[in-house]
């Protein structure tokens, strides 16, 4: 098995340019688990599948994994379930089933082979025999222009209830490769195709780099007979037993950081020293039990200027202990409203100073950041979100002005962190903490006092604009 640093490799040390194809699986391969299953689960538990067409779906499955069926007979069973329905319900229901479960479920490490394809100029393909309801909300993702999938038929807007030929299955997506290297002038020779199933053994043996990505039974045994290169990613689906003890330690590690943070504070007779005892221990445990390993670059940013606005792209749950752990002391930060009835979280982000907004008042959310104002000119620092939520993908969200607002008011610089990979560890919506490497770039502190009212859209833009440089790279 290789890892997938010799994977990245393997990308870098074949050819380079749009001659060259990358061909992308979905199931297992790109995401963890089968599209399908959230996509049936989503629209079965929310009540907007008919009795018919759940069973039409359940029955075509079963043939299909029993054998009495071959693939074509499962879409056909799918197709027929569809019929007389607007497309784009399914098009708005892909679109959701994405945000809500695949987002999440998309590999770190698919996503970084994927990039390197995209950096060396390849011709990046996803070939998939799923619907393009599944698959567009993934490209669109991930960035990917060209993708080949099993296509229902569509009349006026509505779905007839037959499935267009040939199927992206099988020989169906060897010939969509050959289609696409047609087209673009591929040299499949020399072209790259992961996946993780037997099914697409004719795909396999077209392309002169084929790389099994969590292969089922059947293709790991043709793989090592074939000295193919494969990999099993664990960053996502179900996690095994040491992730979950570590994850638990990790949660508990805030109970003796707030022991020694009580005794620290006791015994310098100093609220403010007890909560840096606490806040930075718990960002120092949290992290190493869970093994995530932070690795900061611009270090020295951190302590330039203080106090300061901590800003940071906000990606995962774990962004706090690791801002903790970058800022250390005589810091606050700002929450939603939620988090102050918490009963942990809350009794101690009020100990430590930090200020609660409801979101949805935006005049009360005005007012109620002044004690944070003040905090800043009174020498503690403030970290803070400008995107305002958790993203489900490393995608930048626009910046909410609260942040700015309050460096200008408090005459204080922007200390911009850019987190390029926290998602990989503790994606939105997940409990367990993933091990993984997760890089910090302190970028230099910014100077808000030539701000105006007037400039600061361009201001934060700018900043904005570093932090997608640093993504991009």
């Amino acid at each position: 098995m290789v890892s997938k640093a010799r994977l990245l490799e393997k990308v870098h040390e074949g050819p380079e340019g749009p001659k060259i194809g990358a061909f992308f699986d979905v199931d297992r391969t790109l995401v963890a688990g089968f599209s399908a299953n959230a996509f049936f689960r989503e629209r079965f538990l929310s009540g907007r599948m008919s009795p018919e067409e759940a069973f039409s779906t359940l029955r075509g499955t079963a043939g299909f994994l029993m054998g009495r069926t071959g693939f074509s007979g499962m879409m056909t069973a799918y197709s027929a379930a569809y019929r007389g329905m607007a497309e784009s319900t399914l098009i708005d229901l892909g679109r959701e089933v994405f945000e809500k479960h695949l987002a999440t479920a998309i590999y770190p490490e698919s996503r970084a082979i994927l990039a390197a394809h995209q950096a060396r100029g390849h011709t990046v393909a996803i070939i998939s025999s799923a619907t393009p309801y599944q698959v567009e909300p993934l490209a669109q993702e991930l960035g990917v222009e060209h993708v080949m999938c099993t296509r229902l038929e569509v009349k006026d807007g509505v779905f007839t209830g037959d499935v267009l030929r040939p199927l992206c299955f099988g020989e169906g997506k060897r010939e969509a490769a050959e289609l696409l290297a047609s087209r673009f002038d591929l040299d499949l020779d020399e072209s790259f195709f992961y996946t993780d199933s037997i099914d697409d053994l004719p795909l396999l043996e077209a392309v002169g780099r084929p790389f099994p990505l969590n292969p089922d039974s059947s293709l790991a045994q043709l793989a090592k007979e074939r000295n193919w290169p494969v990999q099993r990613f664990r960053s996502r689906g179900t996690p095994g037993a040491e992730e979950v003890i570590r994850t638990a330690l990790a949660y508990g590690s805030l109970i003796p950081s707030i022991a020694i943070g009580a005794a620290v504070g006791l015994v310098n007779r100093s609220q403010r020293e007890g909560v840096n005892a606490m806040t930075s221990l718990w960002g120092d445990l949290s992290t190493a039990l869970a093994g995530v390993d932070l690795r900061v670059e611009g270090e020295q940013h951190l302590w330039s200027h203080r106090p300061a606005v901590f800003i940071f792209n906000h990606t995962s749950a774990l962004d706090l202990p690791l801002m903790l752990k970058l800022v250390r002391r005589d810091v606050t930060g700002i929450g939603k409203k939620e988090i102050e009835s918490d009963p942990i979280f809350g009794p101690l982000g009020k100990a430590a100073g930090a200020v609660f907004i409801d979101r949805a008042n935006s005049a009360a959310a005005i007012e109620a950041l002044k004690p944070a104002v003040e905090a800043l000119k009174q020498g503690r620092s403030l970290m803070i979100a400008p995107e305002g939520t958790r993203a489900q993908t490393p995608r930048l969200g626009p910046f909410k002005k609260g942040a700015f607002h309050m460096a200008m008011q408090a005459g204080v610089p922007i200390v911009p962190v850019v987190f390029r990979n926290a998602l990989d560890a503790l994606p939105k919506s997940a409990m367990v903490i993933r091990q993984a490497v997760v890089e910090a770039v302190v970028l230099p502190p910014v100077d808000t006092s030539t701000w105006t009212a007037e400039s600061l859209d361009d201001e934060i833009e700018a900043i904005r604009n570093q932090y997608l440089a640093v993504l991009k790279g």
